[in-house]
C-alpha cells in the first residue's frame, strides 16, 4: 500500500477581534529616532501619527478569510500580505491556497491632516509647501477615543476649499493621480487608500475609474512619499479583491513592484512585500509570480535578511523582520502552487538555503515561535511534497544506488505479510546505507537540503523546542512525513535515522497527546511511515500502540479524530503487528478489539467504510497470531469475527 504524503501548511486563522498591526511599536520608533538625524526624526514622527490613527481605527472588523489553503481552513487579517496555511495531502495534489494576513496601513488620514496644518502657510502661498508631521498621540489612542474624521485645506489653481473626507470622493481622487502636483498625488493615492480599507464597492468603483494603471505608474515616482502612498493604496486595493489583483498584474504591475523593491526605504518594502503576499492568495496568478519575482525577491530579501549573505547572524531592524516576515508569506502560497512553481522554488538559487539558514539560526537562539520560522518550515514542508518523484533523476539515482534492483524494501501492508528480509540481506543494503548517507551529507546546497540527513535532526529540533506555535510543529512533522514517505530507499534510510539515531518517536509521541486533529493528520503520518521502515518492530510497538489506541473510538459516544487519522492509526498497527507478536498482544491488552471491532461493524459513510476495511484487514493479521485466540475468546469474539469483511 502506498505511504501517504504530508502536503501544504499554511496559516493561522486570528483570534476573534484581533488585528495585529504591521507598523514597529512606539517604543521602537522613539529608539529608532533618538538614534537618527533630523529627517529620519520626521519620517519617524510620520510613521508614529501613522501608528496613532491605526490604534484609534483599531474598533474596525478584522478580516475574514479569503480563501483557504487546502479546504481545512485559514484566514487573515484586512489589508495585509497573504500567507498559506497548508493541509494534509495524501498523495494528492493539494486542494487549494491557503492564506492569512496582517493589517496594512491604517486608511491614511494623516496624509489628509497635514494640508490642514499647513493650511495658513498654503493660504499666504497659493500652493503646497513643504509638510511637517503631527507627533503622535499616545494618551488618545490608549483610551480608546477616536478623532473626528480630520478635514483639510485644499489650495488648486489658487482657490481655497475646506477638503476633509466628507468633501472629496473617488473620481476627485483618481484624478488627483494623474495631477503634476505630487502633493495633490499624495492626496489622491491616500484618499483611496483611507476609502479602499473597508469598502468593497469602493475598490470596484476604484478599477472602473482606471485608478489601478495610474497607481502603478506612480509606483517608482521621484518623489518617495507618492510611492508609499501609492503602493498603500494598491495594498488596501487588491485586498480580497480578485478582480483588482488581475488588474494590476495586467498593467505590469509585478514588473514596477520587483523595480519598486530595490529601493533603499523600509517603508516601500513593506508595502511590496505585503502586495505580493495578497497577489499570491490568488491560485490563478501564482504560477506567473513564481516565474516573475522568486530570483529578484531572494537576491534583495531572503538572502540578505534570512542572515545567508553577511555574517550569517540573524540583524533584523523591525520593518526588515516585518519585510522578510511578508515574503515568507508569499514564498508560503506560493509553495502551494503546482509541481513547476514547487520545482522553479527548489532551482531558485539561495531560496531553499536562506530557509534552512532562518530555521537553524533561529533555533539557535530561542526563537522557534518566530512566525517567520512558521513560513519557512512550511515553505520547506511543501517543497518536500512528493520529493522523490520531482527531483532530478541524477539526485534520486544516488539516492537510490542499486536498491531498487535487489529486491526493494522490506515490509508492506498487505493481509498475512510476515516475510522480513533476510538477515545477509539486511546488513548488505545497511552497508549500502551508510556509504550513500556519507555521501550525501557532504555540504548540501539548495535543494540538496530537502533530503539532506541534517533536515532531518532541524525538524526534530524544532518538536523539541516550540511549544506554543502549533503550526510550526505541524509543519515539521509534515516535512516529515513527506521525505519518509513511500517506498523508495531514501525515504527508509531517512526514517531509521530519524527512529534511531534522532530518537524522534519521543517527541512525536509527546504531541500525540494533546494534538487537534490537524496536528494528528500529520503526526500519525509520520509514524505510519515510520512504521514500515522501523528495523525493530517489537521496540516499537512498546513505545506506539497505547498511545495510538488512545485515539480510537470505540462507542458510539466518543470524540472520534477524522477518518484519515484513524486509517492512519490502523495502518502503523498493521505495519506493527505483521511482524511483531507483541504489537498484536498489546493491542489485545490496551482494549484495541474492542475499538477495532467498532470501527469495522461502523460502515454508515464513504470515510467509515474506509476505515472499516483497514479494521477488517488489520484484525485478519491478528488472528494469525495462534497464542492469542485464548484471550480473543476470553474477550466474546470468535474466528468468523477476525476473518469477515
Amino acid at each position: 500500500m502506498q505511504e501517504t504524503n504530508a502536503f501544504l501548511l499554511s496559516a493561522l486563522q486570528p483570534e476573534a477581534g484581533v488585528c495585529s498591526l504591521a507598523l514597529p511599536s512606539d517604543r521602537q520608533l522613539d529608539e529608532r529616532g533618538r538614534e537618527a538625524a533630523e529627517a529620519q526624526r520626521l519620517r519617524s514622527a510620520r510613521v508614529q501619527e501613522q501608528v496613532r490613527i491605526r490604534m484609534m481605527l483599531r474598533g474596525q472588523a478584522p478580516a475574514r478569510p479569503d480563501d483557504l489553503a487546502d479546504g481545512t481552513r485559514g484566514g487573515r487579517n484586512p489589508r495585509a500580505p497573504l500567507g498559506t496555511r497548508g493541509g494534509m495531502g495524501g498523495g494528492s495534489p493539494p486542494a487549494g491556497t491557503g492564506l492569512w494576513a496582517r493589517t496594512i496601513r491604517a486608511p491614511a488620514m494623516r496624509t489628509l491632516q497635514r494640508f490642514q496644518s499647513n493650511n495658513r502657510s498654503r493660504l499666504s502661498t497659493g500652493s503646497f509647501g513643504t509638510v511637517s508631521r503631527a507627533p503622535s498621540v499616545r494618551s488618545l489612542a490608549e483610551s480608546g477615543h477616536h478623532l473626528a474624521e480630520p478635514r483639510a485645506m485644499e489650495m488648486y489653481n489658487g482657490h481655497s476649499t475646506l477638503l476633509g473626507f466628507d468633501d472629496i470622493d473617488l473620481p476627485s481622487a483618481v484624478k488627483y493621480l494623474i495631477a503634476s502636483d505630487p502633493n495633490l498625488q499624495v492626496l489622491g493615492a491616500a484618499y483611496l487608500q483611507h476609502k479602499c480599507y473597508s469598502d468593497s464597492s469602493a475598490k470596484k468603483q476604484a478599477r472602473s475609474l482606471q485608478a489601478m494603471p495610474k497607481l502603478v505608474k506612480l509606483f517608482n515616482s521621484p518623489n518617495q512619499e507618492v510611492q508609499r502612498h501609492a503602493t498603500g493604496a494598491m495594498r488596501n486595493l487588491i485586498y480580497d479583491n480578485a478582480e483588482n489583483k488581475l488588474a494590476l498584474v495586467e498593467e505590469n504591475g509585478i514588473y514596477e513592484l520587483m523595480r519598486t523593491l530595490r529601493e533603499p526605504d523600509d517603508e516601500l518594502r513593506k508595502n511590496v512585500t505585503g502586495i505580493l503576499w495578497n497577489l499570491s492568495s490568488s491560485d490563478n496568478l501564482k504560477d506567473r509570480l513564481a516565474r516573475d519575482t522568486l530570483e529578484q525577491l531572494t537576491d534583495l530579501v531572503l538572502v540578505p535578511l534570512s542572515g545567508l549573505g553577511g555574517s550569517g547572524v540573524i540583524q533584523q531592524n523591525p520593518s526588515e523582520a516585518e519585510i522578510f516576515y511578508n515574503s515568507t508569506g508569499f514564498l508560503r502560497n506560493l509553495s502551494s502552487a503546482s509541481q513547476q512553481t514547487r520545482q522553479k522554488m527548489r532551482e531558485c538559487h539561495g531560496l531553499v538555503d536562506s530557509m534552512i539558514h532562518y530555521v537553524n539560526s533561529s533555533l539557535e537562539v530561542g526563537k522557534s515561535e518566530d512566525k517567520s520560522v512558521e513560513n519557512a518550515v512550511c515553505v520547506l514542508r511543501n517543497l518536500s511534497y512528493r520529493l522523490y518523484d520531482e527531483m532530478p533523476p541524477s539526485s534520486l539515482q544516488r539516492l537510490e544506488g542499486h536498491r531498487r534492483n535487489a529486491g526493494g524494501t522490506v515490509t508492506g501492508e498487505l493481509v498475512g505479510c510476515f516475510s522480513p528480509q533476510s538477515k545477509k540481506a539486511r546488513e548488505h543494503y545497511l552497508n549500502a546505507d551508510i556509504v550513500t548517507f556519507t555521501e550525501v551529507s557532504k555540504d548540501p546546497k539548495g535543494m540538496e537540503w530537502l533530503w539532506n540527513p541534517q533536515i532531518v535532526g532541524i525538524y526534530n529540533r524544532l518538536l523539541q523546542r516550540c511549544e506554543l506555535n502549533k503550526h510550526t510543529t505541524e509543519a515539521a512533522s509534515g516535512a516529515l512525513q513527506n521525505i519518509t514517505a513511500g517506498d523508495r530507499r531514501w525515504a527508509g534510510v531517512l526514517s531509521r535515522l530519524a527512529l534511531e539515531q534522532e530518537r524522534i518517536l519521543n517527541p512525536v509521541l509527546d504531541r500525540v497527546r494533546t494534538a487537534d486533529h490537524h496536528q494528528l493528520r500529520s503526526l500519525t503520518g509520520l509514524i505510519r511511515n515510520l512504521s514500515r521502515h522501523a528495523r525493530n518492530k517489537d521496540e516499537m510497538s512498546t513505545k506506539v500502540v497505547s498511545h495510538l489506541i488512545e485515539k480510537l473510538p470505540g462507542s458510539v459516544g466518543d470524540k472520534a479524530p477524522p477518518a484519515d487519522v484513524i486509517v492512519n492509526i490502523i495502518a502503523v498497527l498493521n505495519n506493527l503487528v505483521v511482524e511483531s507478536p507483541m504489537a498484536a498482544r498489546d493491542i489485545v491488552y490496551f482494549d484495541g478489539l474492542r475499538k477495532l471491532f467498532f470501527i469495522k461493524k461502523r460502515r454508515d459513510s464513504s470515510d467509515n467504510e474506509k476505515s472499516s476495511r483497514a479494521a477488517a484487514s488489520l484484525l485478519g493479521n491478528m488472528w494469525q497470531y495462534t497464542k492469542l485466540h485464548r484471550d480473543f475468546k476470553m474477550k466474546g469474539y470468535r474466528k468468523e469475527d477476525f476473518l469477515s469483511l
